[in-house]
């Protein structure tokens, strides 16, 4: 776990993809995107099975190891209304019972907008962006906060690629800070990832082998 300072508050890195907000108790989840491959199933497309279990089983390891008291999902919970089908839904509702006691809130992002508001029997919240946390504003498409507070956004899935020698590299999930604003890397199993393009003054934090760990800032040319 790393742990940064945005404007005035303090963030923890989690390597789950995740981050965590002491202050608050507040554990922040980008892009879930749950039920992403059962839809693409519905296309016809051959995906493999599990991925909705295998994002369920992290979040419960986050919490376990943060004691959050509420879960803020920065938008793209659902992947489409196809989510919302009972095969779909049963692991999340299954999940949900085990934690009846844990607040949920969705910051609604574009996915959602198609795939509806979750099933009331999640007791998710859903409100709009941005949403006032402390020194934060919790979005999900990044965009400039109100003078004094830094946002922290999804939407992107954000990555960063590492070069070895020749044409090895590697493609990692990562945490992306800019000036006033950071970007949190896709919770979900099953989301892709685009490369990050960074300045000298940003800070990224890669994750890899159940770590978190900053990469080394470019060099001013």
């Amino acid at each position: 776990m790393v742990q940064i300072e945005l404007a005035g508050t303090l963030l923890q890195l989690l390597p789950q993809r995740c981050a965590f907000l002491p202050a608050a108790r507040a554990l922040l989840v980008a892009d879930a995107h749950l039920g992403k491959a059962h839809s693409f199933r519905r296309l016809g497309v051959p995906v493999p099975e599990g991925p909705t279990d295998d994002t369920l089983d992290r979040l419960s390891a986050a919490l376990a190891v943060t004691g959050a008291e509420q879960v803020i999902f920065l938008g793209d919970l659902l992947h489409s209304r196809h989510a919302q089908a009972e095969a779909a839904a049963a692991p999340v509702t299954r999940w949900r019972q085990q934690h009846a006691q844990l607040s949920l809130v969705l910051v609604r992002g574009n996915h959602d907008r198609h795939a509806g508001d979750p099933p009331p029997t999640w007791g998710v919240q859903a409100v709009d962006e941005p949403m006032a946390l402390d020194t934060l504003e919790l979005q999900h498409h990044p965009a400039p906060p109100a003078p004094g507070r830094y946002a922290i956004a999804g939407h992107l899935h954000p990555a960063v690629r590492l070069c070895g020698r020749g044409r090895d590299h590697l493609r990692l999930p990562c945490f992306h800070f800019a000036d006033g604003l950071g970007v949190l890397p896709a919770f979900g199993d099953f989301t892709g990832g685009h490369v990050v393009r960074r300045t000298p003054a940003d800070r990224v934090f890669a994750i890899a082998a159940g770590q978190v760990v900053e990469v080394p800032r470019p060099r001013e040319s």
